[in-house]
């Protein structure tokens, strides 16, 4: 009896082996548990916060005051195509695209070695008109004399009637030699500046001080005054004054109730980065362009400028008021909603590569809800825009996606 009891009191090696196996497995199944659920906790707890963000840039505090944007393009009001007013050939072209020139200064020429072998035969005609209007004068000059001498004979009774009608007849004649001379000397003169006028029609200059846009004739082309020949040209150079420019933009008629005559303007041109341009509304054409519904308005600048050339395409801010001296040059601005404020300090949180960065910012002034910043922050950084409630220096952040 004694010995069941000790054969069952014995533990056999087999059962304790099996007992020691699960064990193990129990207790690595909870370690893993555990571990499971420390990388769920710390998952949970360090899941990136969803933001929206945009990016700072500096801006012109004129958009601020802006109440309409349009588009247009640089219009010359002085603009010429610079022909002849006689035909010939061209033989010389003395200016280029983009050159400046003066009033009266010479372009092109036309052919004259006709007109100048003209000039020079006329010229001669002149000093022999001169020499006749001389012996004319001379032989008018002995012609009075003898028909005075004859005269004070006839009266003394020695010399006849006939003799005196004869020397009167030849004072006569001497006389309308004289006056003939001198009339073809004044029309050999004529001739002259005649020819003078054509020679200088061959002398292609510019009307007014401006600036060479293109170049419509080669040398060798035949310039007529209405280029209706074959293969013949009007115009030789075209040419804008840089004096006379003006901004061309077309309103739509539903926005005229926001423009206005003497309005101020901002104008900008892409080809001119990082400047602006003020001007005025010179004038808005009374007639509506019924394919566009638009109305044309011309807006002239306050100040010129030699970068601004014919035919650059312009953006037009109308404003609601003229600019102050601090609003034409680009400043820090962003939108008071996007920044939290804690006592009397504005806080931004710039996005730095997963972490939201907290900032404080410098401000100079707030003007509708737009804060002008001095220091915190840089054009080109990220700011987080929302939501600002929930950040905190260094939170790890995810940018959603839009």
């Amino acid at each position: 009896m004694e010995k069941e009891s000790l054969e069952k009191l014995q533990i056999k090696k087999g059962e304790y082996i099996k007992s020691n196996q699960r064990n193990k497995k129990f207790l690595l199944f909870s370690i893993f548990l555990l571990l499971l659920l420390a990388v769920i906790i710390r998952l949970f707890y360090n899941k990136p916060l969803k933001v929206e963000v945009i990016t700072v840039n500096d801006l012109y505090p004129y958009q601020n005051i802006t109440i309409l944007n349009a588009s247009g393009y640089v219009v010359a009001d002085r603009k010429s195509a610079v022909g002849a007013k006689i035909t010939g050939r061209l033989i010389k072209v003395n200016v280029e695209e983009g050159m400046r020139v003066k009033k009266n200064d010479i372009v092109a020429e036309l052919e004259n070695e006709d007109l100048k072998a003209s000039y020079q035969q006329l010229l001669a005609n002149v000093m022999a008109s001169k020499e006749n209007i001389n012996f004319a004068k001379a032989e008018l000059e002995e012609a009075k004399k003898n028909f005075e001498r004859v005269k004070i004979l006839f009266e003394r009774g020695f010399a006849t009637q006939s003799e005196l009608d004869i020397a009167e007849s030849r004072y006569k004649k001497a006389i309308a030699m004289v006056n003939s001379s001198e009339a073809n000397y004044i029309a050999a003169k004529a001739g002259v500046k005649s020819v003078e006028v054509q020679l200088e029609y061959t002398k292609l200059r510019a009307p007014f001080d401006g600036i060479i846009l293109t170049k419509d004739a080669d040398v060798g082309d035949i310039i007529t005054p209405l280029g209706s020949a074959a293969n013949a040209k009007a115009a030789v150079i075209t040419m804008a004054d840089l004096n006379s420019l003006y901004v061309e933009a077309d309103v739509s008629e539903v926005y005229l109730d926001k423009i206005r005559k003497n309005q101020n303007c901002v104008i900008t041109f892409d080809a001119i980065p990082n400047k602006v341009f003020e001007g005025y509304v010179h004038m808005i054409l009374p007639t509506v362009d019924r394919t566009k519904s638009s109305v044309t308005v011309k807006i002239k600048f306050f100040e010129k400028s030699d970068q601004i050339l014919p035919d650059m395409s312009a953006k037009i801010s109308f404003l609601e008021r003229p600019l102050k001296k601090d609003e034409k040059s680009r400043r820090l601005i962003i939108n008071s909603s996007h920044t939290r404020i804690e006592g009397d300090k504005y806080i931004v949180f710039v996005l730095n590569k997963d972490r939201a960065e907290k900032r404080v910012l410098k401000i100079e002034k707030e003007e509708k809800g737009f804060l002008y910043v001095l220091d915190g922050i840089r054009a080109g950084e990220k700011i987080i825009t929302h939501p600002l409630d929930k950040l905190q220096d260094k939170t790890k952040v995810r940018v959603e996606a839009k």
